[in-house]
Formats: C-alpha cells, structure tokens, sequence
C-alpha cells in the first residue's frame, strides 16, 4: 500500500493513523506544505491520499498560492478514484476541489462533542448512531456535487460526506491521540476563548484514554473501508 500525505503544519500529524499504516508495512510519503521545498507526486505513485488539518483557510490562497495547486491535486486524485481521505482542513479542501462552497460556521467548534449519523444507503461507510468526537475548526462547507452526507452535530451540520465509495471527509478528528492533543493545545491555544462550543484547556485535557481509544478505533475502521480494494 503506497500513501501519500498532505500537512500543512508540523504539529497535526497523522496520530493514530501512523501506527495503523505501519501494521500494514504501508510505504508512506509526505508533502510537507510549510516547508519551501514542498513538491507533489504524480498520481501514478500513490494508492491512498490522506489530507491532514491545519489552522488556515482553503480560502487563504492570496496568502498560500500552494492551496491552488493543492486542490487542482486533490481534484485529481478523486476523480482518478485514489481512496482519499480528508480531515478537517481536509475535508474543505475536497469540498472546494469539487467545487463547494467553505466558510466561517455560524458556530466554532473546539473540544469534545457528540457526532451523530446520518441516514445513508449500503453503499456508504456506516458512522455508529452518536460519539464523541475531537474538533477544532471555526469553518464549515457546503456539501459538493454528488455526496452523500453522512454525520452531523449541534453546532455544525456537515460533519462528514462520502463521494463515490472511495472518498470520505470528516470535518472532526479521529486520529487524535494524547500527545496530538496536547501538540495542538500547544500551538493553538489563543483560540480557546469562551464560547459556546469552545471548551477550556481543562476540560481538553481531561479526556480518558478509553475515549481516544474509541475514536481511534472508529479511525482504523474508516481506514480498513477506504483500502479494502488497495494493496
């Protein structure tokens, strides 16, 4: 299994993915997009694409000219059916690939809070009834052309959508683990300001281990859906 990663800023990683790849003695490349150097492979050399999170905007192109290039790659990478998967910044960035519309939410989302599923067909990844979720996001999407829109919460309608059978974007964060956690705690905690879906680095860091636990599991089991058919 040959895996091509897209980050945008050092401290989100793939978490708990990273272990879950190595099990599976995947070969894994990365774009590193803050760093100068940063180049795109060709569709050809990878199987799986998976588009990590970061504090800016799909929309930030004036200021990062690469998120053009970014989305012509992810656009690509759907249309030519790699199993993609997008997580948070991610996720917009699939959306906007595909021609849907990101924007502020009319809430920000910051902490531990429930998912709940949608109705969807047989043919979609079946997210369980409700979890707790990691979030950290103040922007939200329109659903693109085609999807199937498969969770939801309380403060943010599109929460997850499915494109064909090999695309999933999630607007929260299964892979998160203590230490990613605490990485983007760290680096982003001027955004933890009062609010009603911000919770306080207290109550971040409070979280249990069964709870990753939980949310890394429904990450493999994401994972095992999108590579079923890859190699």
């Amino acid at each position: 299994m040959r895996v091509h990663v897209l980050q945008h800023v050092p401290f989100e990683g793939l978490g708990s993915i990273e272990p879950w790849l190595r099990a599976r003695h995947a070969t894994v490349t990365t774009t590193c997009f803050f760093e100068a150097s940063a180049t795109l492979p060709a569709l050809s050399e990878f199987d799986v694409l998976v588009a990590l999170g970061g504090p800016m905007s799909v929309n930030d192109e004036a200021e990062l000219p690469w998120l053009r290039e970014e989305k012509r790659f992810v656009r690509e990478a759907v249309q030519a059916e790699k199993a993609v998967l997008g997580i948070c910044l991610g996720a917009q960035l699939i959306a906007a690939a595909l021609g849907a519309r990101v924007y502020p939410g009319p809430e920000r989302e910051i902490g531990w809070f429930p998912i709940q599923a949608r109705e969807h067909g047989k043919h979609t990844f079946k997210f369980p009834e409700q979890i707790q979720a990691f979030h950290w996001h103040g922007e939200t999407f329109d659903l693109p052309p085609g999807a199937v829109h498969l969770a939801r919460s309380e403060a943010c309608v599109h929460q997850a959508f499915q494109i064909g059978t090999r695309t999933l974007g999630l607007q929260f964060h299964l892979e998160t683990t203590p230490q990613s956690a605490d990485a983007i705690i760290t680096h982003c905690r001027h955004e933890l300001t009062p609010d009603r879906y911000v919770q306080s680095e207290a109550q971040l860091r409070a979280a249990p281990a069964p709870r990753y636990a939980e949310i890394n599991g429904l990450m493999d089991a994401v994972l095992a859906y999108l590579t079923r058919n890859t190699v």
